[in-house]
């Protein structure tokens, strides 16, 4: 019986086999899982900016532009006038208040920007 302990004893122990597809496909998966949590995390966001909708807002920002480093315009919407504001390190002036019906949208040239990366993950979505 001693004889056989130390044949056992002595013989090197047996090295686990790797197995190299096995561990691609861990991977793989792994990756997939993670990327399927970032679309997750982001339908979720979007969902919940959904819900404090504009529905309900009298106030909206039409469009905004850089004048300077630290000057900026706003056009805003409120209870159904156009407000041009004045927006600066000095703080904000009303310049302008447009009365009446509100202007047409100004059409969009020919060769329109490329889409945001949002944008085109939205329409992407929507196709699958």
């Amino acid at each position: 019986m001693s004889m056989l302990a130390l044949t056992l004893a002595a013989a090197p122990a047996a090295a686990p086999e790797f197995n190299a597809a096995g561990e691609l496909v861990r991977v793989v998966l792994s990756l997939l899982g993670i990327i399927g949590l970032i679309l997750a995390a982001g339908w979720l966001t979007r969902r919940m900016q959904r819900r404090h909708g504009v529905a309900g807002r009298r106030i909206r920002c039409v469009e905004s532009f850089a004048v300077g480093a630290r000057d900026r315009l706003l056009l805003l919407d409120a209870d159904g006038k156009r407000l041009l504001i004045g927006m600066g390190p000095g703080g904000m002036r009303t310049l302008h208040v447009y009365e009446g019906a509100q202007a047409e949208p100004l059409e969009q040239p020919a060769t329109a920007p490329m889409p945001a990366f949002g944008d085109l993950l939205a329409r992407w979505k929507r196709g699958a």
